[in-house]
């Protein structure tokens, strides 16, 4: 982590009714350990009191500053024309966003978060684990995060770098107008994130960060409903990716599929076959018995390592529920 402060920041956090987690979570943005920044909440439409709360709260502190969207047919409202005004908004260029419902690990996190020295470094990729709660969903939740993480941070490790989570990323203000903003996904309801990252990220203007005190804790879902809208919301925007980038997560699905499809026809053949499906179940768990647990414990979700290979297999099973569900159900998908 960088000793000093190199440049300042300006906080993005987009709300819709979320009174509840501002309460508890802003605090903790408001009070990070940075000589200069400034907290931008955009409260979109709310009617839940987060008007009123904003409102005392930005006559208490003077980097906070509250943008507020009102209800007007006119424009084609959404997180990413709120994430927009945000952006205008922001008296700097180096721009850090979050979500109401996270709360930053350390009060440290904008010292990591903050523009590297390297002027050509225009993005920043932050880590955003899930909090624990009991029961299956919140397992099944927070696996799925680490898998996806160990697969976004990992290819921009490689310099193949295709998304970002917008619980904890940042970029350039200026890079946002040059690329004018999301013109060219606003009809998707989500992306904000993950679309605008594999559209202007590249292996040279793009960092990671794993710190401990980078990281971001966020609250999730709590009922599958909601976090089947989640996924069919996440499910809309990769089909915007570029077309490598589709090729690979798609291929990472397809072999996954014909390894449990594999296991599951030959429990229908001989015994030997059976066997053999067996044994090579038995060594790709053994295999990742090496490497799960480390890189569980590496992202926060050390709990989860006696249970993978479970949820390994229910994760397979959701995701590929949810993409038919995606494909043949309704279109239209609010962000709140």
């Amino acid at each position: 982590m960088p000793e000093i402060a190199l440049k300042p920041i300006s906080v993005i956090i987009c709300a819709r009714n979320e009174i509840r987690n501002l309460e508890q979570y802003l605090p903790s943005v408001l009070h990070q350990n940075y000589p200069e920044f400034e907290v931008v909440v955009v409260n979109d439409r709310s009617w839940d009191g987060t008007e009123e709360f904003l409102e005392a709260w930005e006559k208490k502190y003077d980097h906070l500053k509250v943008v507020k969207i009102l209800d007007n047919d006119k424009f084609l409202a959404g997180k990413k024309f709120a994430v927009t005004m945000g952006i205008k908004a922001a008296k700097y260029d180096w721009l850090v966003f979050t979500d109401a419902d996270c709360t930053p690990a350390a009060n440290n996190w904008l010292f990591d978060m903050q523009q590297p020295a390297n002027e050509e470094i225009d993005i920043v990729l932050g880590y955003s684990p899930y909090l624990k709660r009991k029961g299956l969903l919140n397992a099944l939740i927070r696996f799925e995060t680490f898998f996806t993480a160990v697969n976004y941070l990992g290819f921009a490790l490689k310099g193949m770098p295709y998304m970002g989570v917008g619980r904890n990323m940042a970029y350039k203000k200026s890079l946002f107008f040059k690329n004018k903003g999301f013109a060219s996904h606003m009809h998707i309801p989500s992306g904000d994130d993950d679309l605008f990252v594999n559209a202007h990220a590249n292996k040279h203007n793009t960092e990671i960060r794993l710190n401990q005190e980078s990281h971001v804790w966020s609250e999730p879902n709590h009922t599958w409903a909601g976090y089947l809208r989640q996924k069919k919301r996440h499910f809309g925007a990769g089909k915007l990716y570029k077309s490598k980038h589709k090729f690979i997560l798609s291929l990472q699905i397809v072999m996954q599929f014909l390894f449990y499809g594999f296991f599951i026809g030959c429990m229908f053949l001989s015994r030997e076959a059976q066997f053999t499906a067996g044994g090579i179940l038995l060594l790709s768990i053994i295999i990742k018995c090496f490497v799960y647990p480390r890189l569980l414990k590496r992202l926060n979700y050390g709990d989860l390592r006696w249970w993978f290979p479970i949820l390994d297999i229910l994760l397979f099973l959701f995701l590929t529920i949810n993409g038919f569900l995606a494909m043949f159900g309704k279109k239209k998908v609010n962000w709140k």
